[in-house]
């Protein structure tokens, strides 16, 4: 079911919607506001499932075990030698 609604749209915005009819990429000025609304439905649902699975991941991380400074120094200092070693560039 449609419902008519009427919107106001910059004179920029209206020639760049005719000239999309024009091309014959859409039936009409109708069907770009469709499409573009359609659009920004589909990125806000986008945004809001990364946003969630964002969440998550940072409580799992808050829950999980944590490092000193200086565990993680001895980690990273360990991993940067083992792929010196691996590159051959021991000194």
């Amino acid at each position: 079911m449609s419902i008519k609604a009427s919107v106001s749209i910059s004179e920029q915005q209206d020639a760049y919607v005719r000239d999309l009819v024009n091309q014959g990429r859409f039936s009409s000025v109708s069907a770009v506001v469709q499409q573009g609304l359609d659009l920004l439905r589909k990125q806000d649902e986008a945004d809001l499932m990364e946003a969630a699975a964002l969440r998550i991941l940072i409580e799992e991380r808050m829950g999980g075990s944590f490092l000193s400074s200086a565990e993680f120094a001895e980690q990273t200092e360990g991993m940067l030698a083992e792929k010196r070693r691996g590159l051959g560039l021991d000194s």
